[in-house]
């Protein structure tokens, strides 16, 4: 089995919600363990706000953000692991950190339309 991969999500977000419990959906192995940041009982591993500013994740001790936190999530789930693998190869995840970039520009129009 993978190596567990711990998530970090905005439960106050409907875009965040959505997404998330699509993931969960897709984790049959139960290999993604999913905190709410939103939470004040959670444990964040930097303060709050920047974990709730951009995705989060932890894989095999090493705390991940942005595009490289999607990477370790997909590697996680069987159907989406190529994804995954290809995402976080060195010379295609700055690619794949641009487009995440460009998509926090429209994140709260995104989730405006959501609520």
């Amino acid at each position: 089995m993978t190596e567990r991969v711990t998530v970090w999500f905005d439960s106050n977000c409907p875009l965040c919600r959505r997404e998330i419990a699509l993931i969960r959906r897709l984790d049959r192995r139960g290999a993604i363990r999913f905190l709410d940041a939103c939470d004040p009982a959670t444990a964040c591993p930097l303060n709050r706000a920047d974990i709730l500013a951009r995705f989060h994740a932890e894989e095999a001790g090493t705390l991940l953000s942005g595009a490289a936190a999607f990477a370790a999530m997909w590697r996680a789930i069987p159907a989406l692991r190529p994804l995954g693998l290809i995402a976080g190869c060195p010379p295609v995840t700055p690619l794949f950190e641009t487009a995440y970039l460009g998509f926090l520009r429209h994140r709260p129009r995104l989730q405006r339309m959501l609520q």
